[in-house]
């Protein structure tokens, strides 16, 4: 194994003392995954067997973890790696504070564009082709406000009239 740089060797130390690398590697065992070393101080799990999340891999800490192996990964998205490397920097910076804002980024991406990552800062800053993910262009926000509040105005008004409803 090459020795690593010291910006790796930064990522690597500091994702283990804010605890996401941590995570990672308690999350791999928990689904039951081989975790090797791999690039640039990364640890790689392969063969993670629970349904949660949907995804071909994610990145815990320096841990990059899917159900199948990186050699698949890498026919379907030969960047894959580099994605999930940019994602272990933004561990770096927001620690396991990551996964929460990750969820905030995604409802947002959401809204915006009906797709799950097209408009989630983290997946663009990560390089969205890189990891499969194709751009969609945003939808108009005043359209979604009001599908918003009529959805909530149908919603009041069919507890209104429903007697069993307090």
């Amino acid at each position: 194994m090459p020795r690593l740089s010291l910006p790796h060797r930064f990522r690597r130390v500091v994702n283990l003392v804010n605890g996401s690398s941590i995570a990672g590697l308690a999350i791999a065992r928990l689904g039951s995954a081989t975790v090797s070393s791999g690039p640039e101080g990364l640890w790689l799990a392969e063969g993670y067997r629970l349904p949660f999340p949907v995804a071909g891999a994610f990145t815990v800490g320096n841990v990059v973890i899917t159900p199948t192996s990186f050699d698949q990964l890498r026919t379907w998205s030969p960047h894959v790696l580099e994605h999930e490397a940019r994602h272990a920097w933004q561990y770096v910076c927001c620690g396991v504070l990551f996964l929460p804002l990750y969820l905030v980024a995604m409802g947002w991406s959401m809204v915006r564009t009906g797709d799950r990552a097209a408009r989630n800062v983290f997946e663009r800053w990560a390089r969205l082709a890189d990891g499969g993910y194709v751009d969609v262009p945003v939808r108009p926000f005043t359209d979604e406000v009001r599908k918003l509040f009529r959805r909530a105005g149908r919603r009041a008004v069919d507890r209104s009239s429903d007697p069993g409803q307090p």
